[in-house]
């Protein structure tokens, strides 16, 4: 479960599974997660310095924005993110928007995991300095940039 982020945009926890890693699957090349953003809700704007990204639209529908090109997305799209490319995700229909994504980058795992718990486990909301080192941490994997009001 993501441990809810102080400011956060999504104020809960929600689930988030990790299908494929080092640990999980034992993979040394891919890292491959699923998760909904609940109705209203987006991925904050990030990018990824060194690693590709795919994400596919399993249900739902939103607005995908690369760089400064958005996109309506619905069930079944692909979006391709290169290293490098600022890129969110939010929902603007009126259900869940789940996704899969894949990396080919299994040690971006480690962001993931070091903003959840296991399932059935209590998920207490990050402070702003666990945010902020959590951040600092992964930064070769990923930049995340401060919310814009909308």
């Amino acid at each position: 479960m993501r441990r809810p982020r102080p400011g956060g945009q999504r104020g809960t926890g929600t689930p988030i599974i990790i299908k494929v890693d080092g640990t999980n699957g034992g993979s040394s090349q891919l890292f491959m997660g699923y998760e909904d953003i609940p109705v209203g809700e987006a991925i904050q704007r990030h990018y990824h310095p060194h690693a590709d990204e795919i994400v596919f639209v399993h249900r739902g529908t939103g607005v995908a924005t690369l760089g400064d090109r958005p996109a309506n997305v619905a069930a079944g799209a692909t979006i391709y993110i290169p290293h490098g490319t600022r890129v969110t995700l939010r929902n603007t229909g009126d259900e869940p928007i789940t996704i899969a994504f894949v990396f080919a980058d299994p040690t971006m795992s480690g962001w993931f995991r070091d903003g959840t718990v296991p399932e059935g486990d209590p998920a207490p909301a990050m402070t702003a300095d666990e945010v902020a080192a959590r951040r600092e941490r992964h930064r070769e994997h990923i930049v995340v940039e401060p919310s814009v009001a909308r």
